[in-house]
């Protein structure tokens, strides 16, 4: 292993690259990533790269928002199989169609979905932003928010909009973090602060609940809780998201008191990029990831309208 990460780190130099990873991948690839984050803060770094080659260490779509913001740089994804089941859950198709139902609808999609409902779409969010955006739209016109059943929930909780349609799709990773699996956690560990990602599909009940069942919640993106970590002061926390969040956190804060809600929340298509996908990526240039120009450009839109609200 020691020899394959310099290798990587070899490579790295040689070919001018960056390696860009998500937050749930795997111990030993984040260890080599230039930069760890989740999908807002790699859209971000990705958009100010000065690197030739992009290594995208995540699922495909957010290769492809890699690939829309450097359209003159080589952007790689080491398993082209790294999908996503919310993504799959719409198509662009699926998109114009709702939106001629609402025509003065606005549609806001997280930005887990296509490169091509992205570029049907009027503003791609993610979670650490999607409330801004949504509250930044008069009121007088509909929001149709797609694909993540359990994320527009949250928006429409914390937005009190009721003219908010949320398309039924869902992470089947955070789909199984239930309301029942964050009381019981919470209960079972009932001094720690209970960081919740608003994937969850208990994320609602149990802020309604926080109250009554005595715990501490916070909704969070995945960066929003290695800071709440980051800056408590012995605070103890019982994380629901993808397990990779915690390996992250612990190398960075080995001290940290951090348990996960689910031990079993695992993402096999983030596990599918492995530290010899990732040498392999460097060493032959694969895979490279193109958007047809046409649905760049659109994309391009939304997607830019996403990185104006931090």
């Amino acid at each position: 292993m020691p020899d394959l990460v310099e290798e990587v780190l070899r490579l790295k130099r040689e070919r001018g690259a960056v390696i860009l990873a998500h937050n749930y991948q795997r111990r030993e690839v984040q260890a080599v990533a230039d930069f760890l984050g989740d999908s807002l803060d790699l859209s971000l770094e990705a958009a100010n790269t000065d690197a030739r080659v992009v290594v995208f260490a995540g699922v495909y779509f957010m290769a492809e928002t890699a690939a829309v913001l450097n359209p003159d740089k080589l952007v790689l994804i080491p398993d082209v199989k790294a999908g996503c089941t919310l993504v799959d859950s719409i198509r662009a198709e699926d998109v114009v169609k709702w939106k001629r139902e609402h025509p003065n609808g606005v549609v806001v999609a997280y930005i887990n979905s296509s490169i091509e409902v992205k570029a049907v779409s009027d503003y791609v969010c993610t979670s650490a932003n999607c409330h801004k955006i949504v509250e930044s739209i008069p009121r007088d016109r509909p929001v149709l928010f797609v694909p993540d059943r359990n994320l527009g929930n949250y928006i429409r909780y914390v937005t009190g909009r009721d003219d908010l349609y949320i398309w039924n799709g869902a992470c089947y990773v955070h789909d199984r973090i239930t309301y029942d699996v964050l009381a019981r956690v919470a209960m079972e560990n009932g001094n720690s602060v209970l960081l919740v990602h608003p994937e969850c599909s208990g994320t609602v009940d149990i802020l309604k609940d926080a109250g009554k069942l005595g715990v501490r919640v916070k909704v969070s993106s995945t960066q929003g809780m290695v800071r709440a970590v980051e800056e408590s002061r012995g605070d103890s926390f019982v994380i629901a998201t993808e397990t990779g969040l915690i390996d992250r956190v612990l190398r960075e804060i080995p001290d940290a008191k951090v348990a996960p809600a689910l031990r079993s929340a695992v993402c096999g298509f983030m596990k599918l990029i492995t530290l010899d996908k990732v040498y392999r990526s460097l060493r032959d240039l694969v895979y490279p990831v193109r958007v047809p120009e046409d649905i760049a450009r659109r994309a391009r839109v939304s997607i830019t309208r996403m990185l104006e609200f931090r």
